[in-house]
């Protein structure tokens, strides 16, 4: 997935000013950064919801050339949140992502996909009657099921999300970054908006981190994920430490007044 000059105007502000942007199937590439920099934007400008300035590709393909259900075959789109105004059941909501997958003739994937979100035995029960977290899991079920496997005909697919484990318990935004590591190993294209930093370091191979509508840094999370980056981004100091046993980046914000080594 890539984007070329992206620049997004809502009202009268413009949110995002020629941001280029890449993420390669087989990885997890998340993007971070503070309130109102333009994460969210970026993803809805190129899942083609908002109107935006530039090109962006899809295995190297215009999406603005491709239809709907070609869209649809290529990637699944969990956004931050979703509304259903009408009573459905848990499998029904799920089901929905046969329809606009290509795997319409496998019936037993949605029942798969709730096992692999830990909503095995929920099918029967309301959507509305769930709580935040669980249906936030069932939208991530019914996005699984359209793109089930991560790879058709040699062309990957894309898991793209927006902040997928905001209202979860830790257990269960493993279970769910757990998955987009499965997916990418698999040779799927991972693209997801992070608010935790250290789940990000834990999962991502990229860390692309926006300020102000531009992008700021990208790169490993090891090269991105300093001090100095996080400071001048967040306006506030971050100190950035590592794991003894393989480097990876963590913060502790409790030490936000002191270095912690």
């Amino acid at each position: 997935m890539q984007a070329f000059d992206i620049e997004v105007v809502l009202g009268k502000s413009q949110v995002l000013n020629g941001v280029n942007f890449t993420a390669k199937p087989g990885e997890v590439t998340a993007i971070v950064g503070p309130n109102g920099s333009g994460k969210t934007t970026l993803l809805r400008a190129m899942t083609g919801e908002i109107p935006y300035s530039g090109k962006v590709l899809l295995n190297n393909k215009n999406v603005a050339g491709l239809k709907p259900w070609q869209l649809a075959a290529l990637r699944g789109v969990q956004p931050q949140s979703t509304t259903i105004a009408f009573p459905f059941t848990v499998l029904e909501i799920v089901r929905l992502g046969l329809t606009a997958g290509l795997s319409a003739a496998e019936k037993e994937l949605p029942l798969r996909a709730l096992e692999k979100v830990g909503l095995t035995g929920f099918g029967n029960r309301m959507y509305q009657d769930l709580s935040g977290g669980e249906q936030q899991r069932v939208q991530l079920a019914r996005v699984l099921t359209q793109i089930w496997r991560p790879v058709v005909d040699g062309a990957p697919r894309w898991l793209i999300l927006d902040e997928p484990v905001a209202s979860l318990d830790i257990g269960h935004q493993f279970t769910v970054m757990d998955l987009t590591r499965d997916f990418s190993a698999r040779g799927g294209g991972v693209v997801a908006v992070m608010h935790d930093l250290n789940l990000t370091a834990m999962f991502a191979d990229k860390v692309v981190l926006m300020d102000a509508g531009h992008i700021a840094a990208q790169g490993s999370p090891q090269s991105v994920l300093t001090d100095a980056n996080l400071a001048q981004t967040y306006g506030c100091p971050l100190p950035v430490c590592t794991t003894p046993h393989d480097g990876t980046p963590f913060l502790l914000p409790q030490a936000r007044h002191a270095r912690v080594t």
